[in-house]
C-alpha cells in the first residue's frame, strides 16, 4: 500500500511538472488580461483518466499554484484563487469518468472527450467568475457576464479542441497508460 502511495505521488509530480513545461510554450494571442493556448491541460487529463478524480483534482491543483511561480496575473487573493488552484483543480475533476473508460475505444473515446469537455467548461466557469468580479472594467458597455464568456471562452474553446486531439491520439495509440487505476483493464491479446 505504501509503494502504491509513493507511485501515485510520484506520477501527480512529474504530470504537474510536465503539465507547468507544457505551459510555458504557449500562444498568447489576443489576451491582453491573460489567457492564453498551450497544452498544460494534457497531463492533467491523463492522469486524471489513469488514476480518478482524487488524483486529476490533486494534480491540476498543484498545477495552479506552480503556475503561481512561474508568470502570475494577480490583482486580488480571490481572482488569484479562482484563475489558478481551482480553475485547474476543477479540470481534474474529468477523473470522475476513470472507472467507466474501457477497452472499447469508441465508448473510451466518448468518455474521455466527455470528461475533457467538463473539466474544460468548469475550469472555464472559475476563469468566468473571476473575469465578472474582477475585470469587469474592461467590459465597457458590454454585458459583463457575456463578455467574461466571450473573452474566456475564446481562448478555451481551443484548449479543449487541441487538448482533446492529443489526450484522445495518446490513449488510443498507448491505452496501456490508462491501466494504473482499474483492476481488470487488460488489453487485448
Amino acid at each position: 500500500m505504501k509503494n502504491n502511495n509513493i507511485l501515485l505521488l510520484t506520477e501527480i509530480a512529474i504530470m504537474a511538472a510536465l503539465s507547468l513545461i507544457l505551459g510555458l510554450i504557449k500562444f498568447n494571442g489576443v489576451w491582453p488580461q491573460g489567457g492564453s493556448v498551450s497544452l498544460e491541460m494534457v497531463p492533467i487529463f491523463l492522469i486524471a483518466f489513469r488514476r480518478g478524480l482524487k488524483a486529476g483534482v490533486f494534480t491540476g491543483l498543484a498545477v495552479g499554484l506552480l503556475q503561481l511561480l512561474v508568470n502570475p496575473y494577480i490583482v486580488h487573493p480571490a481572482q488569484l484563487i479562482l484563475d489558478y488552484p481551482l480553475a485547474f483543480a476543477l479540470a481534474g475533476v474529468a477523473g470522475a469518468f476513470a472507472p467507466s473508460i474501457t477497452q472499447n475505444k469508441a465508448k473510451r473515446t466518448l468518455l474521455m472527450l466527455t470528461g475533457i469537455f467538463i473539466g474544460c467548461a468548469l475550469r472555464l466557469a472559475s476563469h468566468v467568475l473571476s473575469g465578472v468580479i474582477f475585470f469587469s472594467d474592461f467590459a465597457e458597455e458590454m454585458n459583463v457576464w457575456l463578455y467574461s464568456i466571450m473573452y474566456n471562452g475564446s481562448f478555451m474553446v481551443v484548449i479543449f479542441g487541441i487538448t482533446s486531439l492529443i489526450v484522445i491520439f495518446i490513449t488510443n495509440t498507448a491505452p496501456r497508460l490508462l491501466h494504473a487505476a482499474r483492476k481488470g483493464y487488460h488489453q487485448a491479446a
